[in-house]
């Protein structure tokens, strides 16, 4: 999985509401949104499989990044609207990829515990925590793992309520 599935991924998954079955959502307000979604990366997330495949000029540049980047967290702060129908479609939880399957461990109106498992080729689990500690401020955090890969990647989200209007933010 690609750091930007990652950010997606989290992203969605910090303002996922219901699910099929389930009576009741998340307590979150609509409109726009602000999430600052922060990564670390430990080791080498990619399996030896992959970097196997790779020239020796790619997986020299990838390891090469992969270094320069352990240990320090990187930021993102992004502007979303969410709108009543976004935190209607179940589709939210449901993955893009036909290879990943999700599971809701559990869920209430202020905690979903969600677990991700991804086949080949970009096998991975992610298990995710989301949080409506009010209806103004989400907090979330993923941790993803790959099989035959000596790291991991953390994901911290923190949302916060901007306002009722969503002028001004792309959707």
């Amino acid at each position: 999985m690609f750091t930007k599935d990652i950010f997606r991924c989290a992203l969605a998954l910090a303002i996922v509401v219901p699910l099929h079955g389930f009576a009741d959502a998340l307590n979150v307000k609509t409109g726009a949104w602000e999430m600052t979604t922060t990564t670390l990366i430990t080791g080498m997330p990619m399996p030896a499989e992959a970097l196997a495949e790779m020239t020796p000029e790619q997986r020299a540049r990838m390891e090469a990044m992969m270094a320069a980047r352990a240990g320090k967290p990187s930021k993102h702060v992004s502007k979303s609207c969410v709108t009543k129908e976004d935190l209607d479609q179940d589709s939210m939880i449901k993955s893009d990829n036909v290879d990943c399957k999700k599971d809701v461990i559990s869920r209430s109106t202020t905690k979903i515990v969600v677990t991700e498992t991804c086949d080949a080729p970009h096998a991975s689990t992610s298990n995710v925590i989301i949080e409506a500690r009010t209806p103004e401020n989400v907090v979330a955090n993923m941790d993803m793992t790959q099989p035959g890969a000596s790291g991991k990647i953390h994901v911290d989200v923190d949302g916060r309520w901007l306002g009722a209007s969503c002028a001004g933010i792309g959707e």
